[in-house]
């Protein structure tokens, strides 16, 4: 028996031997791969080949694996210069919120009412995480837009539009302000739909609290405000376009925040997650609306939010995105997505939701996920442009983990931050950094 049970271990350890051995010969010819494939990134001449393939697309979707790294924000600068610039694309939404970010679009396409810098918009910003619109590298694409602008006349200036759910107090309160200063009577009656909502105390999650645990909800009175406000459309026919569509992009967002918020308690599905997504991509889909029939748009999101879910672990949790919901709706052939990632580095985050600010050590990325097989390259920054081949080759269609660090980190837990992937399949392309810096506050 001792002796069948030595010959049974040894079979077993030279299974896992030659098991580790595969992965290994495969992952070595994957890095090989991938060497020969990568475009060096040293500037903005060097994303041609990216412009290219996304120029004529409807929709550009680039993402991030933080939501505070310097390099994420930059070359997404240097990628929609070059799309508004030589592709004529129309606008650039951005996962951030509608009424505050708005006033930033005011300022770019200098409209009445707009600040006098793109820094004073941005140090106005009152919504945790304030770091992740309120930086020095948000003011340096807004300072150029302004400047694209200047020159063009009204409906073809370029926008600059938060398309997220959250801060629908602040949109709440636009809607009243604006229907008070134009129509007192429809005012009134909207200010009565949306009293459900503020005896709750401007607390959207003791709303939802309170209604999971059986008070009456807000659904049909928040329907009610955005359908009045569709129905007299034709009241504001005076005003300039984007008037009216602040005022209804402003209902929306109060509308589907509460859908949000009110499925995010009590619920172990992925329903919240579905409304804030349903939500975003709602918001892209209007802008091209907004802005007409040749109309090309460019999104700025978490790469959580841009790259396809059908081709992470998030599909089996039942969650879409906006890249998937964009594809779908477009067609793959309308849509580029773009992924961003580092192996190592520096990041803004906060330890918990709300907590201060604080500059993170990005740890190494292990060995086995794309990150590190993208390190052992020996390449400091690429990028990869996905086509037939890639998706037709083994080894890099398995499944890998991609990082995914939000506004709340835990450097410590790093290796619970990343998202099975099938790589060329849930993007179009990918910029890699084999180290990242954190982005500039504004407010140190």
């Amino acid at each position: 028996m001792k002796n069948i049970f030595s010959v049974l271990i040894f079979l077993l350890l030279g299974f896992s031997v030659s098991c580790a051995e595969s992965r290994n010969l495969e992952e070595d010819e994957l890095v090989s791969y991938i060497r020969d494939r990568a475009y060096n990134l040293e500037d903005a001449s060097d994303l041609d080949h990216i412009l290219a393939a996304a120029g004529d697309r409807k929709l550009v979707l680039m993402g991030e694996a933080s939501h505070g790294t310097r390099e994420y924000y930059a070359w997404r600068d240097s990628i929609s210069r070059r799309l508004i610039a030589e592709h004529d694309f129309s606008f650039i939404a951005v996962e951030g919120d509608w009424a505050r970010l708005f006033e930033l679009n005011r300022y770019v396409k200098d409209l009445p009412g707009a600040a006098s810098s793109a820094r004073e918009v941005l140090m106005e910003l009152e919504r945790w995480p304030l770091w992740m619109w309120g930086n020095e590298e948000v003011v340096a694409l807004a300072e150029w837009l302004r400047d694209h602008n200047d020159h063009l006349p009204l409906e073809e200036k370029v926008g600059f539009y938060g398309k997220d759910v959250y801060d629908e107090w602040s949109s709440l309160d636009e809607v009243l302000a604006f229907l008070e200063a134009h129509n007192r009577e429809l005012h009134r009656e909207v200010e009565s739909y949306y009293d459900c909502l503020g005896r709750y105390g401007r607390d959207s999650w003791q709303y939802a609290q309170s209604v999971a645990r059986g008070a009456p909800d807000c659904v049909l009175q928040l329907e009610n405000a955005v359908d009045i406000i569709r129905e007299h459309a034709h009241l504001f026919d005076d005003l300039p376009d984007y008037e009216y569509f602040f005022l209804k992009q402003n209902a929306l967002v109060v509308k589907h925040a509460e859908k949000f918020y009110r499925l995010s308690v009590g619920r172990q599905d992925a329903s919240s997650w579905n409304s804030r997504v349903n939500y975003m991509n709602l918001a892209v889909n209007r802008l091209l609306d907004f802005y007409g029939d040749d109309a090309k748009g460019i999104v700025w999101a978490h790469n959580t939010h841009v790259g396809d879910a059908r081709f992470t672990e998030m599909r089996h949790r039942g969650q879409d995105n906006i890249g998937q919901l964009a594809r779908v709706e477009h067609g793959p052939e309308e849509v580029f997505l773009i992924g961003f990632t580092t192996h190592s580095g520096t990041v803004q985050a906060g330890a918990g939701w709300g907590q201060q600010r604080q500059k993170m050590e990005v740890p190494e990325a292990p060995d086995n996920s794309i990150e590190g097989i993208f390190a052992r390259t020996g390449l400091d920054r690429f990028s990869l442009l996905f086509d037939d081949e890639d998706r037709t080759h083994q080894a890099f269609m398995e499944p890998l983990g991609n990082r995914a660090i939000g506004v709340v980190y835990n450097p410590v837990q790093d290796r619970h931050q990343y998202v099975q992937t099938v790589v060329p399949m849930r993007y179009d392309a990918v910029l890699f950094f084999r180290e990242t810096e954190a982005l500039t506050p504004l407010i140190p």
